[in-house]
């Protein structure tokens, strides 16, 4: 947690910190920016972005780095813990005039050291499909002079998974458009007809003599569509909307699969479980958000964030598996997912000892989800998932040493039943222990739903939860949350917020929202200070961490052991005292 001390020693930025895994430092040496290192003054920009893309040179350097500052875009060779970053030379550098950029994707399917597809989404609602290599624009859609799709601001922008020309971009109005980048968008405004509707979402196709963009429209929810995330199988799609709603789609079927609402306020940032058993949310209410995929419901969440949670991401890489001793439960451990997608599909321990729950003839597997987040309050929050969380009915079947976090394993899945000898002292009463809503399950699902994930899931059992001191924790989110923004429409959001503020009352202790009290609280295993601005980038690779504040600077954190030669340098120049 933050060092004990006055308050000039709390607010100190850190440069390290300790995990259970080691030491993870920052190197200096390793920070990207604008090539002159000022400070970009932030005010009324949009957030810093970045975006990394491997192009599989043959140098060893394959792995290449985008990112946004106000009217800028830069792309860089990437040498993270291995060496210097050396700014004088970016491959390509953009400055754009009228209009900013918001957002950006690379296409890993078609990348190479000589060719990327980079898109790059903006404040004005154009999108641009660019070759920062070739140093090319390939093509323009809702394009600037009449941007007949949508006039506001991109909020995300992605490439439909598994696809080499489809894409998906949302907009602060709310819609999202499925784009190909073999069409053309047309030179008058789309007309929509009607595909598919449900609670609180639409799909439209274009109507049109031949094949333009955008293929589909969605309208979900009110206000900004914030961001979006696929599951890792492709399948789904994760939504957090300005209403404070996430709601989770079959991406193909185009069908609802669940929704979960914010604590209060809108929902900023989401991200998936490296397995897609899991979904992460973070926004205005300070808290990250533990959601189940197949129960459909809330099962923690975590509280250490002063500000608005900015962006929350898995780490695929502490992903910690762990052999234990048989548990005591029946069924079999043989439907747990035959694999688990890890980004970037490199071999690695954790990835091959979890093949091992396949096996009938191995010990039962336990795994620890790690996951982080940053806010608008300057810092990096690491969480862990553990057994008692995830898996409340069974017994730990080990000692743990971290005393502040809750700990757990996997839910139980398809044809995994729970011992009723194994229950619980009598639990508190709890709204999200009720049966799902019929809402959301649909009768086709079972025929569409990724073969990996249960459908029949049992429901978990009610917990019984420690006394905390929840009436601090809810006078403490009453305060004004206006501080800081995501973007320069800060005063829109507000507006937006007002509009959907009868939500609560609504939705507070009932399965969508349950109450601070039903669910178990996670703490933070650090929580740390790490920058003067707000932060807005938070991606985990194999051998360090990369975090992005709003004043331009692009920080690389090598994780404990591969800090090699740069992190020497760093210690030498580092100044004495730093905080762990």
């Amino acid at each position: 947690m933050a060092a004990e001390g006055g308050g000039k020693e709390m607010n100190e930025i850190k440069t390290q910190f300790t995990t259970r895994e080691g030491v993870y430092k920052l190197l200096t040496h390793s920070e990207y920016s604008r090539p002159n290192r000022v400070p970009f003054n932030s005010q009324g920009s949009n957030p810093v972005k970045v975006s990394f893309v491997n192009v599989n040179d043959q140098s060893g350097n394959g792995e290449r780095i985008c990112f946004n500052v106000g009217r800028e875009l830069y792309f860089y060779i990437y040498k993270g813990v291995r060496k210097a970053a050396d700014l004088s030379k970016p491959i390509d550098k953009r400055i754009y005039k009228g209009t900013q950029p918001t957002c950006h994707d690379f296409n890993h399917l078609t990348a190479t050291a000589e060719s990327v597809s980079l898109l790059v989404g903006f404040s004005a609602g154009q999108v641009q499909l660019i070759d920062p290599i070739k140093k090319e624009t390939s093509k323009l859609f809702n394009e600037e002079v009449s941007r007949l799709i949508d006039k506001s601001r991109v909020t995300c922008v992605k490439w439909v998974s598994g696809s080499e020309s489809l894409f998906l971009v949302a907009h602060s109005t709310g819609s999202m458009y499925l784009y190909n980048v073999e069409h053309a968008c047309g030179t008058t405004a789309p007309h929509y007809q009607l595909l598919k509707q449900g609670d609180s979402y639409a799909v439209y196709t274009c109507k049109s003599k031949s094949t333009r963009n955008p293929l589909l429209k969605w309208t979900v929810g009110e206000g900004a569509l914030n961001e979006f995330a696929f599951s890792p199988d492709g399948k789904f799609l994760a939504c957090v909307s300005q209403d404070g709603f996430l709601r989770v789609f079959n991406f193909d079927a185009v069908e609802l699969h669940g929704t979960m609402k914010s604590y209060f306020g809108g929902l900023l940032c989401v991200c998936w479980s490296p397995d897609g058993k899991y979904i992460v949310a973070g926004g205005e209410d300070d808290l990250v958000t533990v959601w189940s995929f197949s129960d459909c419901r809330v099962i923690a969440r975590g509280h250490g964030h002063k500000s608005w949670v900015s962006v929350v991401s898995f780490d695929h890489y502490t992903t910690s598996v762990e052999e234990t001793e048989p548990m005591e439960f029946s069924g079999s451990d043989e439907d747990f997912q035959d694999h688990m997608h890890f980004g970037r599909d490199r071999a690695n321990s954790t990835q091959s000892r979890l093949s091992k729950r396949n096996s009938t003839d191995s010990r039962p597997v336990s795994v620890t989800y790690r996951f982080g987040s940053v806010g608008q309050d300057t810092q990096l929050c690491l969480w862990d998932l553990t057994e008692d969380i995830l898996f409340p009915h069974l017994p730990l079947s080990r000692t743990r040493t971290h005393t502040n976090v809750m700990n757990a394993t996997c839910p139980p899945l398809s044809g995994v039943s729970v011992n009723p000898g194994n229950s619980l002292p009598t639990p508190l009463p709890r709204s999200n222990s009720l049966p799902h809503s019929a809402g959301n399950t649909a009768n086709s699902k079972s025929s569409i739903i990724d073969g990996t994930v249960a459908t029949g899931t049992s429901k978990f059992a009610t917990l019984s939860l420690h006394e905390r001191k929840e009436r601090h924790h809810e006078k403490d989110h009453k305060r004004n949350h206006s501080m800081g923004h995501i973007s320069s429409k800060s005063s829109d959001k507000l507006n937006l917020l007002t509009k959907t503020k009868a939500d609560p009352a609504k939705t507070l202790g009932t399965t969508l929202c349950p109450r601070m009290e039903d669910v178990p609280l996670l703490e933070p295993l650090i929580c740390k200070k790490i920058a003067h601005e707000r932060l807005t980038v938070l991606i985990f690779l194999e051998d360090c961490i990369v975090t992005a504040c709003q004043e331009g600077f692009i920080c690389t954190w090598a994780r404990p052991g591969k800090g090699g030669l740069l992190s020497s340098q760093n210690q030498a120049n580092s100044p004495s005292g730093t905080v762990v």
